[in-house]
This record gives structure tokens, C-alpha cells and sequence, in this order.
């Protein structure tokens, strides 16, 4: 059993977001607040985390897994009934670390300090407090005159003398176990609320002279929760300021940070450099020497060394290095575009690999396609490749010349170093190094133009 244990509470409604996610669920930068305090107790090195879930618990579960350790809130009775869940769960730990799911700032530095301050003082409780301007909403911290914690008094419950203390306890604690199993079972719902609150362990331990610790939080912002979606984009943008500075400080060039959006979970190569309204989503990797941008998202693709991509989307992709893609070009899931290939503007691919120096310039759908190295797709070619039960394969091969505003009605095959003339519709497959035509004759009616109509209408 591990010596420390993080117990999440992650139960409640969430009734201010007006979602039916619940609010645990809502995503910045990439993960979900919920997993982002994951993240931060494992970074800090604690693998025994326990989320108390009960407002949407089956969704928590679908999106968490079932390898993470539960414990169930039925009905949500305060925050010290759902930690007293936790008990079976937490074992023999002798140090519960306690969070809320809904503080997605808070970072892994921070609790360890909390920890290692309670494990040096022996402390029975260690608050984790922090000052702020403002702080409306939140349980405030009372000492007395030497400076000692006396106890938390949640907002709704103070006074106004109370109210304008800006010390506010940010919901995180170490606990002894020792203490804090029994102290839960002694609460008692004295409140408005009529609740369970875990601020009165608090008292409890101050009551019967055991030692109560705060560490003030270095920085406030960590600990801002997050309530309703105002706040959620507040969260939001303190994590697009942390995570475009460190790349920066990585040698990354972000032209504007402020519309520069890239999830926590991106990597990014240095001498990349990135322009206003881009957006680094999911399990991205860019190489270096990148450009991206203006107006690009990228989500879960690789980018290769050196490649340029301007106003595109590119989705679940893989792009070699030194590609050029946009503008307004659209990379659907598989696609697979080899070293040195050039995709252009308004050009649709999906499920397709282009191989190395390939050009795919303008007006193109590929779908399902294998196209080999060093081919040339002109203007207006589309792949046919939906017969309307089933997609069928398109494969051209190396140093194939597609004329502009081809069909390739598939499933069909284009052979080495054929040529396509423009405005065919291919339906059978072109042997290597053969010319094939495919249209109509071209027939000229004399008379029957602009010219002979009117010739016409003065005969009338």
C-alpha cells in the first residue's frame, strides 16, 4: 500500500456550467480538468490517486477507464462525506493528499512542497491557503493573534468581518490518516447547507490542540476552480499562457500567443514558427523548422521537419518532411503524404498516401488512393471512389501524369509514367507508360453561337 494517497472529489453537479457533461469532463487544453489533476498528483509522484465520483459517474468512468480506482458519492452530502467514500479505497495510506477535480492550474511543484511541509512538521492537517484580490466565493482562512489557523468558515457561512479576509483555503490538503478517518465520522451538517463540510475536520484538529499547517500558495492563479464556463475559459487561457511560454523558451517562434492555441500534450520542434489563429490539438508532433499558419489546425497528425502549412486542417495525418500543404487544403483522418509532396489549395484528401515529390496542387479529391512518387495530379481530379454501398482503391504509380479535371472511377489502376488526358473519365485500368483519353468527341455547330442566334432573330 502506498505511503501517500490523492483522494479527487469529483461528485458534484456542476449545476452553474448548464451542461449535461458533467463538469469534471469539460476540456482545456487538450485534457479535461479532471485529468489534468491527475496529471499533476502523478507528476508530483503519487500513483495512488482515488476519484470520489457521483453526478455522472458512468461518463466519469467511460472517460477515465477502469484501471483508475473509484470510490462512489451516492448522494452528495458535502465534501466531508464524499472524502469519508474514500475510506475502504485509501488502505493503510498514513497521508491523504486531498483535491478537487475542478482545479485544473494546480501544479505538481506545489503539492509536493504540501507534502513535504507535512511531513516536516507532523501536522495533523496542512491547508494549502492562497491571497487574492478577490476572494468572493471562496471559504476564508481564520487565525488568531499569533498567527495560527483556527479554522475555515465557507463564505455563505461569514461574516462580514470575516468576508474581507482574502486568505481562502483552495479545497487541497494533506491529512494524517490517523486524524482524519475518525475526525470524519465526528462532522456533524450544522450549516445552511445542511451538508458534511470538510472544513470542519479543520476545527476538529485545532479543538483537541493537534497541529494545523497552511502552505500560501506562491502563485493564486493555480488554484482558481472553475465554476461556470467563464471560468473554464479563464483556466483556458492561463494554460495557453504557460504552455506558449515554455515552447518559446524551447526556441519556438509563436508569433502571437494570444491566438496561438496548442494543447498541453503537443510537441513541438525548435525553429518552428507558428502564426496567429492556429490551433496544436490532441497527440500532435511537429518537427522542426516548421511553419504553420495563420488560420491551420492540426489534430493528432505528425508534421516532419521543415514542412509549411497555411490555412488547412489537417486531421489524424501524417506529413513527411519538407511538404508544403495550403492554402484552404483539408487532410482527413490516414491520410499519409511522403517527403517533399506539395498539396495546394482546395484540395480534399482522406485514407491516401502520396508518396515523395508528388504534387497534388488545386481542386483535387483523393479518396482511398495510393499515389506513388513524383506524380503530378492536375487541376479538378477526383478520385470516384463511393459506389454508394462501399469505397473502392485508386492506384497511381510512380511519375504519372493526371491531366486536369480527370475521373478516376475506381476501383482503377494508372500504370508508371502514363499520362491521362485532361478531362477524361478513366473506368479501366491504364497500362505503364500509356496515353489514355477518355471523352467525348468534340463537335462544332456552325450557326449556333451567339452570333447565329442573333443572325437568326433579325431573319424573323
Amino acid at each position: 500500500m502506498a505511503e501517500t494517497v490523492a483522494v479527487i472529489l469529483a461528485a458534484g453537479q456542476g449545476k452553474r456550467m448548464h451542461s449535461r457533461l458533467p463538469k469534471v469532463l469539460h476540456r482545456v487544453a487538450g485534457r479535461s480538468l479532471l485529468e489534468h489533476v491527475l496529471a499533476a498528483t502523478r507528476e508530483a509522484g503519487i500513483e495512488d490517486n482515488i476519484i470520489v465520483i457521483g453526478h455522472g459517474a458512468g461518463e466519469v468512468k467511460a472517460a477515465l477507464g477502469t484501471e483508475q480506482k473509484y470510490a462512489f458519492q451516492e448522494q452528495q452530502l458535502g465534501t466531508g462525506h464524499a472524502l469519508a467514500q474514500a475510506r475502504e479505497a485509501a488502505g493503510e495510506a498514513a497521508t491523504i493528499l486531498v483535491l478537487c477535480g475542478d482545479t485544473p492550474l494546480i501544479r505538481p511543484a506545489t503539492l509536493t512542497g504540501l507534502l513535504q511541509q507535512h511531513r516536516d512538521t507532523g501536522a495533523a492537517v496542512t491547508i494549502l491557503s492562497a491571497r487574492i484580490a478577490d476572494p468572493t466565493g471562496y471559504g476564508r482562512i481564520i487565525r488568531d493573534g499569533q498567527g495560527r489557523v483556527k479554522g475555515i468558515v465557507e463564505e455563505r457561512d461569514a461574516t462580514p468581518a470575516e468576508k474581507a479576509i482574502n486568505e481562502i483555503n483552495t479545497g487541497i490538503y494533506c491529512f494524517a490518516a490517523a486524524f482524519l478517518w475518525p475526525a470524519l465520522t465526528r462532522l456533524k451538517p450544522d450549516n445552511d447547507q445542511g451538508e458534511y463540510y470538510l472544513t470542519d475536520a479543520v476545527a476538529l484538529a485545532v479543538s483537541q490542540g493537534l497541529r494545523v499547517e497552511t502552505l500560501v500558495a506562491g502563485d493564486a492563479e493555480e488554484v482558481l476552480g472553475v465554476n461556470d464556463r467563464a471560468q473554464l475559459a479563464a483556466a483556458g487561457a492561463v494554460w495557453r499562457r504557460r504552455i506558449n511560454a515554455a515552447h518559446m523558451q524551447s526556441g519556438v517562434t509563436i508569433i502571437d500567443p494570444e491566438t496561438t492555441y496548442i494543447d498541453v500534450t503537443v510537441t513541438i520542434g525548435r525553429d518552428t514558427i507558428i502564426y496567429p489563429g492556429t490551433f496544436l490539438e490532441g497527440n500532435t508532433i511537429i518537427g522542426a523548422g516548421c511553419c504553420l499558419g495563420p488560420g491551420t489546425t492540426i489534430r493528432d497528425s505528425q508534421v516532419g521537419d521543415g514542412s509549411t502549412i497555411i490555412h488547412a486542417v489537417v486531421l489524424e495525418s501524417t506529413i513527411g518532411p519538407g511538404c508544403q500543404i495550403g492554402p484552404f487544403a483539408y487532410l482527413r483522418p490516414g491520410t499519409i503524404l511522403e517527403a517533399c509532396v506539395k498539396v495546394g489549395d482546395f484540395v480534399e484528401i482522406k485514407a491516401t498516401r502520396v508518396g515523395r515529390g508528388s504534387k497534388v496542387p488545386h481542386l483535387t479529391y483523393l479518396g482511398d488512393a495510393t499515389v506513388g512518387r513524383e506524380v503530378n495530379i492536375g487541376a479538378g481530379t477526383i478520385t470516384c471512389n463511393y459506389d454508394g454501398r462501399q469505397k473502392w482503391p485508386t492506384i497511381i504509380e510512380d511519375g504519372a501524369f493526371i491531366g486536369s479535371n480527370t475521373n478516376l472511377v475506381a476501383p482503377v489502376r494508372v500504370g508508371a509514367g502514363a499520362l491521362i488526358g485532361a478531362g477524361s473519365t478513366i473506368t479501366e485500368d491504364v497500362p505503364a507508360g500509356s496515353l489514355a483519353l477518355a471523352r467525348e468527341k468534340q463537335v462544332n455547330l456552325p450557326s449556333r453561337g451567339k452570333k447565329g442566334e442573333e443572325k437568326r432573330q433579325e431573319k424573323r
